[in-house]
């Protein structure tokens, strides 16, 4: 049996929308330690699929656990074709919270994919999969941090590849990481999680992509551009979480500003009120909305983080609704396999498929 554990990430926006400039999306994110997606495989002589809640996870309603189990099943048939094997018999110990802006999706997939390459001792190869498997259309990121953990820009694609209709699976490449830093230990990141509907996902963020991108303003993606360059790459590398976190929450302001017409808003109800909550308190030094949302983080670090915790919770009860609210640390290293022994970690990294031992977590 080969047991897969990949954290969440988040997603900070993208670079570029606008069909004026040579390169589209170009995404920011990073990865996070925990929540994690835990999926078990072992070889079987077809695709057989279970999903349990596991202690720790968030609960799901009755509705939503069939959903997985569909998407599961999708996925290990996507990988059990790609690897040349019979079958395989894969189990979801844990899981993210579905749409949530976390990247449950990708972690998902990816996590599947490498648990049944590892049940059966070949490489997984993610990253020229993943396509395959219908993830790293646009944003590389859940990708990226799969592989290595970190903070991630990626490279986005060639505006001319641009397409009103979704390609077909298979039919892109993950963009390629143009640049990744490891995070400071001492950072933290707030995650609160409002009591709202999922983000968009399938069809409709497909649509909303589309309208977005036609419609983008092309001075947006310059201004983007200065924020990245001159102020969250020295932030990250100089290990700045003041400076790093302004700066992230303003390059996805800016971002929904070629949302708004999408989504009611520069954020998504009610994420507007817990983002404009938090951006008041001294312990929080950045907000922002996770991809679609709904969920919300904050940059703080280890010396505020009972205070950024409590200032979430303020911020729920600001804008009247519940919700749950934690400070995670981020991930430096990609998915963490065992390949059944008990005895080692193994990395499913760029280049290294699932065969090589991890080392440190550096």
């Amino acid at each position: 049996m080969a047991r897969v554990s990949a954290g969440a990430r988040l997603h900070f926006g993208f670079c570029n929308l606008s069909l004026s400039h040579e390169r589209l999306y170009g995404a920011l994110g990073v990865g996070l330690d925990s929540p994690r997606v835990v999926v078990d495989a072992e070889p079987a002589p077809a695709v057989r699929v279970a999903v349990e809640q596991a202690a720790g996870t968030p609960s799901e309603s009755s509705d939503s656990s069939p959903s997985v189990r569909d998407d599961v099943r999708g996925y290990a048939t996507a990988a059990v074709d790609l690897l040349g094997v019979d079958g395989a018999r894969v189990t979801v110990r844990e899981s993210l919270p579905r749409h949530a802006g976390l990247g449950s999706g990708t972690q998902l997939a990816a996590a599947t994919l490498a648990a049944v390459a590892a049940a059966y001792d070949l490489p997984a190869r993610v990253r020229e999969r993943a396509p395959a498997l219908g993830r790293g259309g646009r944003s590389g990121v859940g990708v990226a941090t799969f592989e290595d953990g970190g903070f991630v820009l990626d490279a986005g694609h060639p505006t001319a590849r641009f397409t009103t209709d979704r390609p077909a699976n298979g039919e892109w490449t993950v963009p390629p990481v143009a640049a990744r830093h490891a995070v400071p230990d001492d950072w933290r990141f707030l995650l609160v999680a409002p009591e709202a509907a999922a983000g968009r996902n399938g069809a409709a963020e497909d649509d909303a992509m589309r309208t977005a991108v036609e419609r983008a303003e092309p001075g947006l993606a310059d201004r983007i551009a200065g924020i990245v360059t001159r102020r969250a790459l020295p932030a990250v590398a100089s290990g700045n979480a003041e400076a790093f976190g302004a700066a992230v929450a303003e390059i996805g302001r800016l971002n929904g500003a070629w949302y708004a017409d999408e989504q009611g808003g520069v954020y998504r109800p009610p994420v507007g009120e817990v983002v404009d909550s938090l951006s008041g308190a001294a312990s929080v030094f950045g907000a922002g909305q996770s991809s679609w949302g709904p969920t919300v983080y904050g940059v703080t670090d280890a010396a505020h983080a009972d205070a950024a915790a409590e200032a979430g919770e303020r911020a729920l009860d600001a804008a009247g609704v519940g919700g749950e609210v934690s400070v995670v640390r981020a991930s430096n290293e990609g998915a963490r396999t065992d390949a059944g022994n008990g005895a080692e970690l193994l990395s499913v990294g760029p280049e290294r498929g699932n065969t090589k031992p991890r080392g440190d977590g550096a």
